[in-house]
């Protein structure tokens, strides 16, 4: 009998969609129950009220992926928020739509609806995690610690989150009541997943955002779709690689494998593999930074920077000795990465997210509802390619992976952190496809970030300690600016992955330095 695959960074979630495969159901309908899940046992890193991104791969298909982000309000003026300036939190923050749950459903009709699980099913978990409650982990107290001067003032979060206006630690019960009317909700309602845009949940969600001052409008919601779009590809000596389009930061993520790939010599020391992982980077990221932003906008389309020749010239740019300078602004998230198999072998790889920690903040009444900030991440500036306008999609940091190699195994792997979201994705897939280190080891060991981790405001060169001791001289002589974190930490993200072998041979793995789990069957 096939196997079958979950991989989650909460182990309530990666079970509550691992149970659905062994039920024999899809691995689009256990995703959907896992993300239903993950939304309530880890609140600090997404919500219903927040994005969702999909790749889907069948055997021998092409893969096809889904763009679940959300568009700025029909009220959102730029030059109301270059008078009063971005809000962080609260509803001045809530300036874009929430696609995830939209996702959910495009996925399902992708998938046929009438050969899946029924609704109650795979919103019954989630439902009864926010009824009954769940246990605060070290991940969340770290959340609510860090966001408690932002977020205490925020009455209907703060009556859920901040218990007796006090910050979570780990072993606090959290109950959100009004999320498991909402959940159940949803799945009794003869709209389905669609009443959250449509029908009477839709329409408590304008009233609370109304009351905030949002720009987003009962119109807009009534509106919103999400998109099944083609994704991103790059050819390398492994096989062909795919992410999600813009306004995500998916090119860049193909763009340093892409280059490292035509770079890579077997003999590299650790020091030179992560030299010219850094310097593939920065290439990347300035190439996003300066073009990435809602598709319709973009003047070169994402696809073309990942054309052979172009990225033949990229790669000469690289110096095998020397650090190119990297005074660039960092760009910060929060977000969960879930993968999944299924016995006729699709390959689901999933990420959603609230942006910051948290996000807005801003809970709606009676829903337990919290809205994401993504909107903040829109530029002020008039003529900016990312510029905020009604309507328009902001970058991106979300990207879920998938590679179809040439030895006929197939790769769903990612990871939450931002900025370091393409990095750890070339950290994982190169000791993994290049280095053959088996899958839960090539995630676990240290990693590095170019960037800002959370909570700081460094854009240097991070390596945890063993790396840091390991090949910490070497690259300082090389003009890297460095610095140490404690391994194992959470600043890394949390990766995982799932890697299927053309005889059915299955890795399965999550990142120690998450709560999560990775199951297999």
């Amino acid at each position: 009998m096939a196997k079958v695959a979950f991989t989650a960074p909460h182990r309530r979630a990666a079970e509550i969609g691992f149970e659905i495969l062994k039920e024999g159901g899809t691995a689009v309908d256990a995703m959907v129950a896992a993300a239903a899940a993950i939304a309530v046992v880890y609140p600090h890193m997404n919500s219903l009220g927040g994005d969702g991104f999909w790749l889907i791969q069948k055997p021998g298909k092409a893969p096809v992926a889904i763009d679940a982000c959300g568009n700025a309000g029909s009220l959102a003026k730029i030059s109301e928020y270059q008078a009063q300036g971005l809000s962080n939190r609260g509803g001045r923050a809530c300036i874009t739509m929430a696609g995830t749950v939209a996702g959910w459903q495009l996925a399902r009709e992708w998938a046929g609806i009438k050969n899946g699980f029924p609704l109650t099913r795979l919103l019954g978990p989630a439902q009864e995690l926010a009824a009954q409650g769940i246990k605060a982990t070290e991940s969340l107290q770290r959340a609510s610690e860090k966001t408690f001067a932002e977020l205490k003032e925020l009455n209907h979060f703060a009556s859920i989150f901040l218990p007796a206006g006090k910050t979570l630690v780990v072993g606090d019960t959290v109950k959100n009541p009004g999320l498991a009317d909402m959940l159940e909700h949803l799945h009794r309602s003869d709209l389905g997943l669609r009443d959250f845009y449509q029908g009477d949940i839709s329409s408590s969600i304008a009233s609370g955002l109304r009351a905030a001052d949002s720009p987003i409008t009962h119109a807009d919601l009534k509106q919103y779709q999400a998109e099944m779009v083609t994704p991103l590809s790059a050819t390398t000596s492994k096989g062909q690689l795919f992410n999600m389009v813009a306004p995500t930061q998916g090119v860049a993520s193909l763009m340093i494998l892409a280059l490292y790939d035509r770079l890579y010599q077997s003999h590299w020391s650790e020091a030179q593999r992560v030299h010219h992982l850094v310097e593939c980077t920065k290439l990347a990221f300035e190439i996003r930074d300066r073009e990435v932003c809602d598709r319709r906008a973009m003047t070169t389309p994402a696809q073309e920077y990942l054309e052979p020749t172009r990225l033949d010239q990229m790669a000469l740019q690289v110096d095998a000795q020397r650090a190119a300078p990297w005074p660039k602004q960092a760009l910060p998230g929060d977000t969960v990465w879930l993968g999944a198999l299924d016995r006729d072998g699709t390959l689901v790889s999933f990420i959603q997210s609230v942006y910051w920690e948290f996000g807005s903040g801003l809970m709606i009444p009676d829903l337990g509802l919290v809205w994401n900030n993504r909107g903040i991440s829109f530029a002020l500036e008039a003529g900016h390619h990312n510029a905020l306008a009604p309507g328009k999609k902001p970058l991106h940091t979300l990207n879920p992976a998938l590679a179809l190699l040439n030895d006929g195994r197939r790769f769903s792997y990612g990871t939450m952190g931002g900025e370091g979201q393409p990095q750890t994705q070339a950290a994982l897939f190169t000791r993994h496809i290049y280095q053959q280190i088996p899958l839960a080891d090539a995630i676990a060991q240290d990693r590095w970030l170019l960037g800002r981790t959370w909570g700081e405001s460094s854009n240097n060169l991070k390596l945890e300690q063993t790396l840091y001791e390991d090949i910490g001289p070497a690259l300082s002589k090389q003009g890297h600016d460095i610095e140490a974190l404690p391994s194992g930490s959470e600043s890394m993200g949390h990766a995982g992955g799932i890697i299927v072998s053309s005889n059915g041979d299955v890795q399965v793995a999550t990142d120690p330095r998450s709560d999560g789990a990775a199951l297999v069957a």
